[in-house]
C-alpha cells in the first residue's frame, strides 16, 4: 500500500508536465537574457580562473567544482546509457540541446542564490530556501523546500550512490560490500567534519582529476576508431530527427529520453547548484551565476559526451523500442543498460579492465556527489536550525548522512530510491516556480554587470542602488572580505 503510493507520487511529480515546465523555463529565461550562454562564454571561462577565496567563502573555481561534483554522478554513466538504450543514438543531440537551454537557469537560480546569501558562523550561505523567504517573502515555502531537501540529500540518496560503489567493487575486485561501506563513511567523515572549507578543497582536486582521466579515456577509444568520426556523429545528428531509418520508428523517445537525461545529468533548474553557487567570495552575483551556468556544459558536454561517445564508438549498446518491447540494434545481447554499456566499450581498447575501470569511475563519480549532498543538506539544515541548537544539529546530521551511506552500501532497496525522487521532485517544482518569479532581480543583476562591464570596471554589486530588496548582504554594496581589507591596508 506504502510503496503503491509513494510510486504514484511519484507519477505525478515527474510526469510530463515536470519535463515540459523545465524545457519552457530554460527557453523563457534564454530569450529574456538574451542567450547570455552565448554572449557570455569567453567571459564565464575568464571568471572560473579569476576568483579568490577568503576566510567567509570558497572561490568561484571552488564553488564550481562543488556543484560538479554533484552534477557528475553514476547518472553520468547508467543514465547516459538508459538513454541510448531507449532512446537511441539521437538521444544524445537533445541531451545537448536541452543542456544548452537549461544554462540560463542555472545563471538565475546562482545569481540568486548570491543575492539572497547570508554569512552565518563566518560563512556564506545560500540557495533556494533562503531566496524562497527573502526574494518571495514565503517562509512557508522556503521551510518546505529545506525539509524535502534535508529528506532527500541526508537520509535518502546519499546510500544509493553508496550501493553504486560497493557493487562497483564487488563485480571488479571482490571487495565485501561491508568493508567498501566501512573505506567510504572513513574517508566521507574525514571531509565532512571538516567544514565546508575541506569539502571545497577536496573538490578542487578531486573533480578535475577524475573528469580529465574520463576524457582522456575517451579521446583514447576515439582516436583508436577515428575512421567512424562521420559515421557515428552522423549517426548522432540524423537519430535525433528521425532521419535514420533504423531509429525513425521511436522519434518520440529519442526526444523524451534525451531531454530527460539531460535534465538530470545537467540539473539545471532543479535548485542544486545554487547552494554551492552562495559560497563563492564574489564582488557581483553575476560572476558567480556565469561560472556556475558554464558548469553545466562542462558536466554534459564533457563527461556525458565522453560516455556516449565511448559506447558508440565501440558499438556497445542495444536500442529497445520501448512500445514494443523489440530490439532495433542488440550488439550486446543478454547485457542490460546501464554502466555494462561503458564497461563493454572499455573492454574493446584493453580486455578484461572495463568492469575495473567502471568500478573505479563509480567510486569517484558517486563519491564526490555524496559530499555534494552533505553540503547540501547542511545549508538546507543551517536555514532551519538557528543559535545554540545549531552544532549539536550538525552533528546529528553528520551521523545521519554517514549511517545512510553504510546502510546504502550494504542493502538498497527500490523504495529508497522511489522515495529519493519524491525529495528532489518536491525540490524542482518548488525551485522552478520560485525562479520564475523571481527573474526580475537576477535580469536586473545581469544588466547591472554588462553595464559595469562596458565602463571597463570591475563589477560591484550594491542591491539598494538597484533596488533589490531584503538582499542584505549587498545592502551597503560589496564588503571586501577581511583578508583582501587586510592586504588593501598593507599595501
Amino acid at each position: 500500500m506504502f510503496e503503491q503510493l509513494v510510486t504514484s507520487i511519484n507519477g505525478v511529480l515527474w510526469s510530463a508536465p515536470l519535463v515540459i515546465f523545465i524545457v519552457a523555463v530554460g527557453v523563457y529565461f534564454s530569450i529574456r537574457t538574451r542567450f547570455l550562454q552565448i554572449r557570455h562564454i569567453k567571459e564565464m571561462v575568464r571568471l572560473v580562473f579569476s576568483g579568490k577565496s577568503s576566510n567567509e567563502g570558497v572561490s568561484s573555481f571552488q564553488a564550481l567544482a562543488m556543484s560538479l561534483s554533484g552534477r557528475i554522478g553514476v547518472g553520468n554513466i547508467a543514465g547516459t546509457a538508459t538513454g541510448i538504450a531507449f532512446g537511441g543514438p539521437g538521444s544524445v543531440f537533445w541531451m545537448w540541446v536541452i543542456t544548452f537551454i537549461g544554462s540560463s537557469a542555472a545563471f538565475v537560480e546562482s545569481t540568486l542564490a548570491q543575492i539572497y546569501k547570508e554569512k552565518q558562523d563566518g560563512e556564506y550561505r545560500g540557495g533556494p530556501a533562503f531566496y524562497i523567504e527573502k526574494g518571495l517573502g514565503w517562509k512557508w515555502f522556503g521551510v518546505i523546500f529545506a525539509i524535502a531537501t534535508l529528506l532527500a540529500m541526508a537520509v535518502l540518496m546519499p546510500g544509493i550512490q553508496a550501493n553504486s560503489i560497493a557493487e562497483g567493487m564487488k563485480n571488479a575486485f571482490g571487495i565485501n560490500n561491508s568493508i567498501t561501506g566501512l573505506v567510504v563513511i572513513l574517508l566521507m567523515g574525514l571531509i565532512i567534519f571538516g567544514g565546508v572549507k575541506r569539502i571545497a578543497r577536496v573538490a578542487e582536486l578531486v573533480v578535475p582529476f577524475m573528469a580529465l582521466g574520463y576524457l582522456l579515456l575517451a579521446l583514447t577509444i576515439i582516436a583508436i576508431n577515428f575512421e567512424r568520426i562521420p559515421e557515428v556523429f552522423g549517426l548522432i545528428f540524423k537519430s535525433a530527427f528521425g532521419a535514420e531509418e533504423m531509429f525513425g520508428g521511436i522519434l518520440g523517445s529519442t526526444i523524451m529520453w534525451g531531454v530527460k537525461r539531460g535534465l538530470y545529468a545537467n540539473e539545471a533548474g532543479q535548485g542544486t547548484g545554487a547552494h554551492p553557487a552562495a559560497a563563492a567570495e564574489v564582488s557581483h552575483p553575476a560572476k558567480q551565476g556565469l561560472v556556475q551556468s558554464f558548469s553545466i556544459y562542462l558536466d554534459v558536454f564533457l563527461v556525458v559526451t565522453s560516455t556516449a561517445l565511448m559506447i558508440l564508438f565501440t558499438n556497445s549498446y542495444n536500442t529497445v523500442n520501448e512500445k514494443t518491447g523489440e530490439f532495433l540494434v542488440e550488439n550486446l545481447k543478454g547485457v542490460e543498460s546501464g554502466p555494462a554499456y561503458t564497461q563493454a566499450a572499455v573492454d574493446t581498447i584493453i580486455p578484461g579492465f572495463g568492469s575495473a575501470f567502471v568500478a573505479i569511475a563509480l567510486f569517484f563519480f558517486a563519491f564526490t556527489t555524496i559530499f555534494a549532498y552533505y553540503y547540501i543538506a547542511e545549508t538546507n539544515l543551517a536555514y532551519l536550525v538557528k543559535g545554540k541548537n545549531r552544532k549539536p544539529a550538525m552533528f546529528l546530521l553528520k551521523l545521519i548522512l554517514l549511517g545512510s551511506v553504510f546502510y546504502g552500501a550494504v542493502k538498497t532497496a527500490e523504495l529508497a530510491w522511489a522515495m529519493g525522487d519524491i525529495g528532489l521532485g518536491i525540490m524542482v517544482w518548488l525551485n522552478l516556480i520560485a525562479i520564475v518569479l523571481l527573474f526580475k532581480p537576477a535580469n536586473i543583476a545581469l544588466k547591472d554587470y554588462e553595464e559595469q562591464l562596458k565602463k571597463g570596471l570591475d563589477p560591484e554589486f550594491n542591491s539598494t542602488k538597484l533596488g533589490i530588496k531584503n538582499a542584505d548582504f549587498w545592502a551597503n554594496g560589496y564588503q571586501k572580505s577581511e583578508k583582501e581589507e587586510n592586504k588593501r591596508v598593507a599595501n
